[in-house]
C-alpha cells in the first residue's frame, strides 16, 4: 500500500463535503476519483496533497513513497526550451552525464602529459563507476525517453527548442505532465489528465499509464480514458466514498447492482417492519394479558433491529430533451470545396461532405487541425477562403459554442432565457432553469460570474428551447461530469432531429454518432459507424481514402494510373449506415419492450404477495398465469435481443 485515507470528514460552515472517506492505493494499482462536479473529488486531492486540511481523519503515505502532481512541479515560466526542461527533470541522469563528459576529458588530458599513471588509473576506475551507474539508472535510454514522452504529448520535433514562457497555458500543461510522468514518482496523482490533449496524445497517456510501473491516482471524467487505465474505481456521493474494483464500465454495472440491492434490502425490512407493526397493534386490540405480553416482546425485538437507511436518490440530475419543431428536407447540409488558411498555414483544402436527416455525426481529429472552424464557418461566423455551404428545405441551426460567446455576459441565466424568448413567462422560464440545476437567487447571477460547467448548462437550456432540427455542437461535454454527459448523451439519441458536432470524449462518441469524419491530412476521411468502428478500421479506410484521392489527383496530370480500387464505395457506406441503424432502432425496441415486461412483472409479483390475495384462489391462479407468461416473453425478447445485437 502506498497511500491510505481513514476517516475523512470535510465541512464548509454548514455543508458537509466528506463524511467519514476512506480508501487505499496499493502498489500498482490504478485508482480513480469520480462524483458529480462539486461532490468533492477536487477537496479529497487537496487533502492527500496538504494543500487542505481535514477536519478530522488522516492520509497515511507508505514509508519512503514519492509522489507527484502537476502542481507539485518546477515553475513553468522559465526561458528553457521545452526539451531541455524535460531533460533536466532527472538530475541523477544530468549530473552523471555530466561527470562522464567531464571524466572523459580529463582522461584524455591525463594519458596526453603522464601516460599510464596512478591518477589515470584512478580517473579510469571513477568513468567505469559513473557508467555502471549510468546504464543501472538508465541513462542512456533517456533522451530518447524524453523524446518518446514528448511526442506522445503531441508535441513536434520542430517545437523541441520553443521557450517555455512562450508557450500557451494547455502547452504548459503538457509540459508539466510530461516532467511529471519521467520523475517516475510511486504514486502519481492527477486531476483530468487528459485536458488539453488531443486523441493521438489521450491514447498514448493511456499505454504509459496501465503500463506504470508504479501507482496511479486520477481524478477524470473521460469514461474511455477510465475504461482503459483504471482498476478502481472510488466514488463520492453525498458525502461518502464507496470503491469499486474493475474500470469504468465494471463500476457502473456493479454500483447499479449494489443500488439495486440496497433499495431491495430496504423495501423489504420495511414490509417486514410494517408487518410486525401490525401484528403487535393486533395483540394489543385483544386485550388480554397474555396477548400484550407477546405484543411487549414482539415491540422488544422490533427495537433491536438495526433500521437499513433508505438509499438516497440525488435530485441534481439535468433534464434535457431536444425536439424539432419542423421536419427538414432529407438534404439537411451540403459542404463542396470548403478551404481555409491563416496566413501562411493551410487548415484544410476542398473538403466535401453531406449531412442527411437523422444522422448523428462526429468530426474528429488532432488539436489545431480546423475542426471547430469548420462549425464556424457553418455557422457564419468565419469567412471560407473558397468553397460552398448549402442548407437543405426548412433546416433551423442551433449552435452550441464550447466557449460560450454566444452567450451575453453581462446578462444573468433568467436574462439569457427571456431574451431569446420574450414570450416566455417567468414560471416557466424558472422551471427551465430548474431542470438545469439553476434554482433560487442563482438565476440571477451574472454570467460572467458562473463557472464553465455553469455556462455550459444555459447554453443547453438555450439549446433544448431553439426546437431547432440541426444541433451544431462544439465540445458540448466538456465541464460536464459523468452523470450529465449520460444525460445528454439519452437526449441527443432519442432527438427527432440532425446532429453535427466536434468532440474529443470517445466514450460520447461511440455512445452517440452514427458516422464519423476524421479530419486528418488536411482532409476529411469519412467512417460509416461510432468511435469503436473507427478504431477497428481506421488504418485501412484512412489509407485507401487518403490514396486513393491523390491517386485521381496524379491521374489528371497522366503520371500515375489512378488506384480505383482504393476508393471507397460511398453508395456501399450509406447502405451500411442505413442497416446499423435499422439494427439499432431494432435493438432500442426490444429493450423498451423488455423494460415495459420487467416493469409489469415487478407489479405482479407485488400483486402475489399482497395477503388480500392468499385467500382468493382465482385471482392466485390468474397472477401465476401472467407472470409465467410474462417470464416466457422475456426469455423470447432476450433471445431476440442477443441475435439483433450479435449480429455484425
Amino acid at each position: 500500500m502506498v497511500l491510505s485515507c481513514n476517516r475523512i470528514n470535510k465541512s464548509f460552515g454548514e455543508k458537509d463535503i466528506l463524511k467519514d472517506v476512506s480508501f487505499h492505493v496499493n502498489d500498482n494499482e490504478k485508482v480513480a476519483i469520480i462524483g458529480a462536479n462539486g461532490a468533492g473529488k477536487s477537496t479529497i486531492f487537496k487533502i492527500i496533497l496538504g494543500e487542505l486540511r481535514a477536519d478530522s481523519g488522516e492520509v497515511v503515505f507508505a514509508k519512503d513513497t514519492t509522489w507527484g502532481c502537476i502542481s507539485q512541479t518546477q515553475n513553468l515560466e522559465s526561458t528553457n526550451g521545452i526539451y531541455a526542461e524535460l531533460f533536466g527533470t532527472n538530475k541523477k541522469v544530468l549530473e552523471l552525464e555530466e561527470r562522464i563528459e567531464k571524466l572523459h576529458r580529463d582522461i584524455e588530458e591525463e594519458s596526453k602529459k603522464n601516460g599510464e599513471s596512478e591518477e589515470l588509473k584512478r580517473l579510469y576506475a571513477d568513468y567505469e563507476r559513473c557508467n555502471t551507474e549510468f546504464d543501472r539508472i538508465n541513462g542512456y535510454a533517456y533522451r530518447s525517453e524524453v523524446t518518446g514522452v514528448l511526442k506522445g504529448l503531441g508535441f513536434k520535433e520542430e517545437e523541441f527548442d520553443k521557450k517555455i514562457n512562450t508557450l500557451s497555458g494547455g502547452q504548459k500543461t503538457r509540459v508539466a505532465l510530461g516532467k511529471l510522468l519521467l520523475m517516475k514518482p510511486d504514486l502519481i496523482m492527477l486531476d483530468e489528465p487528459t485536458n488539453h490533449l488531443d486523441m493521438n496524445s489521450i491514447a498514448w497517456l493511456e499505454g504509459f499509464l496501465a503500463n506504470y510501473n508504479g501507482a496511479v491516482l486520477v481524478i477524470a471524467h473521460d469514461r474511455y480514458f477510465l475504461d482503459k487505465v483504471v482498476t478502481k474505481v472510488v466514488e463520492i456521493e453525498n458525502c461518502k466514498a464507496m470503491c469499486f474494483e474493475g474500470n469504468y464500465s465494471q463500476f457502473a454495472e456493479k454500483k447499479a447492482e449494489v443500488r439495486k440491492a440496497q433499495l431491495k434490502a430496504y423495501l423489504n425490512q420495511q414490509r417486514d417492519i410494517k408487518h410486525q407493526e401490525e401484528v403487535i397493534e393486533k395483540l394489543k386490540s385483544f386485550n388480554r394479558e397474555k396477548s400484550i405480553k407477546r405484543a411487549e416482546s414482539r415491540e422488544k425485538m422490533l427495537d433491536k433491529i438495526e433500521r437499513l437507511e433508505k438509499p438516497v436518490e440525488i435530485d441534481d440530475e439535468m433534464k434535457i430533451s431536444f425536439r424539432a419543431s419542423t421536419v427538414s428536407g432529407n438534404d439537411v447540409l451540403t459542404v463542396r470545396g470548403l478551404t481555409k488558411s491563416y496566413g501562411s498555414e493551410l487548415l484544410f483544402k476542398d473538403l466535401n461532405f453531406d449531412i442527411k436527416r437523422g444522422e448523428r455525426v462526429a468530426i474528429i481529429g488532432n488539436n489545431g487541425t480546423g475542426k471547430t472552424t469548420i462549425l464556424k464557418i457553418i455557422n457564419g461566423l468565419v469567412k471560407a477562403d473558397e468553397g460552398e455551404i448549402r442548407e437543405g428545405a426548412k433546416v433551423a441551426i442551433a449552435y452550441y459554442d464550447q466557449e460560450h460567446q454566444v452567450l451575453n455576459p453581462e446578462n444573468s441565466p433568467f436574462e439569457e432565457i427571456s431574451d431569446a424568448h420574450p414570450l416566455m413567462d417567468n414560471t416557466d422560464i424558472r422551471n427551465i432553469l430548474a431542470a438545469f440545476l439553476f434554482t433560487g437567487d442563482e438565476v440571477f447571477t451574472p454570467i460572467k460570474l458562473l463557472s464553465g460547467g455553469e455556462h455550459g448548462r444555459v447554453s443547453l437550456a438555450k439549446l433544448m428551447l431553439s426546437k431547432a432540427n440541426l444541433l451544431i455542437l462544439d465540445e458540448p461535454t466538456n465541464h460536464l461530469d459523468i452523470t450529465s454527459k449520460e444525460i445528454l448523451e439519452n437526449a441527443l439519441n432519442s432527438y427527432d432531429g440532425t446532429v453535427l458536432y466536434v468532440s474529443h470524449d470517445r466514450y460520447f462518441i461511440n455512445k452517440t454518432a452514427t458516422r464519423i469524419l476524421d479530419l486528418t491530412e488536411k482532409q476529411l476521411v469519412p467512417y460509416i459507424g461510432n468511435y469503436d468502428y473507427y478504431l477497428e478500421h481506421k488504418d485501412v479506410v484512412e489509407k485507401a481514402y487518403l490514396r486513393g484521392t491523390l491517386g485521381n489527383a496524379a491521374a489528371t496530370s497522366g503520371s500515375v494510373q489512378t488506384e480505383t480500387d482504393n476508393k471507397l464505395d460511398w453508395k456501399a457506406q450509406k447502405e451500411e449506415q442505413a442497416r446499423l441503424r435499422k439494427k439499432q432502432n431494432e435493438i432500442s425496441r426490444i429493450e423498451k419492450e423488455i423494460a415495459k415486461l420487467e416493469e409489469e412483472g415487478k407489479k405482479v409479483e407485488e400483486e402475489l404477495e399482497d395477503p388480500a390475495y392468499f385467500t382468493d384462489h382465482v385471482k392466485l391462479a390468474e397472477l401465476t398465469g401472467r407472470k409465467n407468461e410474462i417470464e416466457e416473453k422475456l426469455l423470447e425478447l432476450m433471445d431476440e435481443w442477443e441475435k439483433a445485437s450479435s449480429e455484425e
